[in-house]
């Protein structure tokens, strides 16, 4: 296969990649080894040289065309298709999107990017029956031995010298890696904090005169009837740089702890909810609370009912009273009669649908994402009160019911759900979203729950929508309300849920298909390796990206989300044995075990067990800043909801497998 090989030098005049002859450099390249397919990629051995007589700094750009038809991009957490570049862009949230000619900011027709933006060091395309794509080390080490720079891999000892870089062109129809790095030609902190193309610095590789370099690049070509063809080839690429997540607390611990901060710190006794942050008050003592209390997502359901399984698991009736009185608040007064759906948010003793994320939706309205998701934890919480207590809360089943059944009336003729229902009657207002899965992982849960399989056939078409639309595509979009429905990591979480149920009730190995396609787009944005992280709390602390996921290619973050998962993980291999499914879901339980304050300040601030929703592994939302100004590596709060979802991936079947095992 064909290599371009150009270099762009700190001192030129200009940003062109031009020839390596016109910077004093030389490039020989061997294919040693390799058939390009998944399992077996050639790995083409690249020597670079500088002949000059002084020292050449710049960035050093190694492309691999293919035959461009009709592209979509795959650059692991960052680049997903053309990233709604094919999709009005007039928002107030920008992420880099693709899009051919000389569109406006945010899109380019091509893309560079420092590889700690990427889950997996990879850069791979598919278009056309064909999966065309490179992969190569994702920083650069001196060896302790020989002083060397040389490319990181597992096990490796050496000092970090500096992150490499991956490229994307729809202009060129090429994938490529860098020898120090580029963000251009933009450059998101976040999705309202971008910054132009900046002038080369620390980001640049050094050769001193006649000195060489060598590095490996893994190149695949492979045929794929879709794009779900990149997956064997990222499942290749776990497997090269896999690192296992620090230790961190067993798993009992690490329960006691998460739901102990939130019992102990969190609870907001006049409002029967807990509050979304929780701050320390250097000032004046105590504590600060921001409560923006919602009925699920960030808030509400998705914290009630793991600290309701968290409390039945260890016996601890004054925190069962608490989580019970959260959903029954939630349950008795958040309806709306107008629409038949319960309004998403609370402030002051009001209840509506004007949470924190109002003014950046596009259409007003009740959230699918927010209705459904509470619905599928009440269910939860009904689930383990009759499985561990033999209680039924037969008034909490009533009202799920009803609200599914007004959901199910607002299908499209598609089989999807909306992602926005009218306030007045609940009629559905918005579609194009993958949000609405949470409306079908709702109903799959209550069909099992009790057993009924008159909804089956319904669910199988609106689960066949959702497949071939979102998964099919590795490409699902439109769950998080604060993304401008950017790709993301979060609506894939409810649809994995739902098969998972579908399967159970069916038996049908379709399903654990489907299922195994989603939790492989999930992994995409699952770190497979652990970044070295250069910004305090966590660069002091040896904290482990292995295991966390990013957020959406619009929130360039890792957070805890994705640990609810561990309970469809262990459901599916234990119907498949499938190592590569249970390491990374090892590593999920792990990551989990690791990430939150296991003694006061650990993270530099916070109680025994607090832990916030960001832990920045890159640039990406680094913003948060000490009291002297300097950048920080996470938020400094306790965040109910990101400790919750821990604490529901180890309490489910997965605390029966271990916990009992074990006693």
């Amino acid at each position: 296969m064909e290599l371009i090989i150009t270099a762009r030098s700190r001192w030129q005049e200009g940003t062109e990649y031009t020839s390596l002859s016109s910077h004093g450099l030389r490039a020989n390249v061997n294919l040693a080894s390799g058939t390009g397919r998944a399992e077996d990629p050639w790995q083409a051995q690249v020597m670079v040289k500088n002949e000059s007589n002084r020292q050449w700094t710049g960035v050093i750009h190694v492309e691999l065309p293919f035959d461009k038809r009709e592209p979509r991009f795959f650059l692991p957490a960052f680049m997903y298709g053309q990233n709604r570049g094919e999709a009005p862009q007039n928002v107030p949230n920008e992420f880099p999107r693709l899009r051919e000619g000389r569109p406006s900011r945010p899109s380019s027709p091509w893309w560079m990017v420092r590889s700690d933006r990427l889950s997996h060091p990879a850069a791979l395309v598919y278009d056309t029956g064909c999966i065309v794509g490179l992969s190569a080390s994702p920083y650069w080490i001196k060896n302790e031995t020989s002083g060397q720079k040389q490319q990181w891999y597992p096990g490796q000892k050496g000092t970090f010298l500096q992150y490499g870089g991956f490229t994307c062109s729809m202009e060129k129809g090429t994938v490529g890696y860098t020898l120090g790095y580029e963000n251009a030609p933009l450059l998101f902190i976040k999705s309202r904090l971008v910054h132009e193309r900046a002038p080369m610095a620390e980001n640049c590789f050094e050769l001193v005169a006649g000195e060489s370099v060598e590095f490996t690049l893994e190149l695949y070509h492979y045929e794929s009837p879709s794009a779900l063809g990149i997956n064997p080839a990222m499942e290749s690429i776990y497997h090269r740089y896999h690192e296992h997540p620090r230790k961190g607390s067993d798993i009992r611990t690490a329960v006691s702890d998460l739901s102990r901060a939130i019992h102990d710190y969190a609870w907001l006794p006049d409002d029967r909810h807990y509050s979304t942050f929780v701050y320390e008050d250097a000032e004046n003592g105590g504590y600060r609370y921001n409560k923006i209390i919602s009925i699920s997502w960030t808030n509400g359901m998705t914290i009630a009912a793991p600290m309701l399984m968290a409390a039945l698991r260890q016996n601890d009736e004054p925190m069962r009273q608490r989580a019970l009185s959260c959903i029954t608040n939630i349950i008795d007064n958040a309806m709306n009669p107008e629409s038949g759906l319960p309004y998403d948010a609370y402030q002051d003793g009001v209840w509506s649908i004007k949470g924190w994320w109002f003014d950046g939706m596009r259409t007003p309205g009740h959230s699918s994402y927010l209705v459904a998701q509470a619905m599928f934890y009440i269910l939860k919480g009904y689930d383990y009160e009759y499985r561990i207590r033999q209680i039924r809360h037969d008034d909490w089943l009533a009202y799920v019911k009803q609200v599914l059944e007004r959901l199910e009336r607002t299908k499209n003729t598609d089989g999807e759900y909306p992602t926005i229902l009218s306030e007045r009657t609940g009629a559905g207002l918005e579609y194009d979203a993958f949000s609405g899965a949470w409306c079908l992982a709702a109903k799959a849960y209550y069909s099992w729950l009790i057993n009924d399989l008159s909804a089956l056939e319904e669910l199988k078409r609106s689960e066949a929508h959702y497949y071939n639309i979102y998964v099919k595509q590795m490409e699902c979009y439109g769950a998080p309300l604060d993304a401008d429905k950017s790709v993301d990591s979060e609506g894939i979480l409810a649809y994995i849920k739902a098969v998972r149920f579908l399967h159970a009730m069916t038996g049908e190995e379709l399903y654990l298909d489907h299922m195994r396609d989603a939790i492989s787009y999930e992994f995409s944005f699952k770190f497979c390796y652990n970044s070295p992280v250069r910004i305090p709390p966590l660069s002091t602390l040896s904290w482990s990206s292995c295991g966390g996921s990013v957020t959406s290619v619009a929130n360039p973050h890792i957070h805890p989300m994705s640990s609810n998962l561990v309970d469809e993980l262990l459901y599916y291999v234990q119907q498949r044995d499938d190592a590569y499914i249970r390491q990374r879901m090892m590593d999920t339980v792990a990551w989990g075990c690791q990430t939150y304050n296991r003694y006061d300040g650990e993270f530099g601030y916070g109680k025994k067990g607090w832990m916030s929703e960001r832990f920045c592994h890159s640039q990406g939302l680094v913003t948060e800043t000490y009291a002297d100004g300097t950048p920080a590596s996470t938020w400094f709060c306790l965040m109910p909801w990101a400790s919750s979802s821990i604490i529901e991936g180890l309490l489910g079947d997965y605390w029966d497998k271990v916990i009992t095992s074990v006693e």
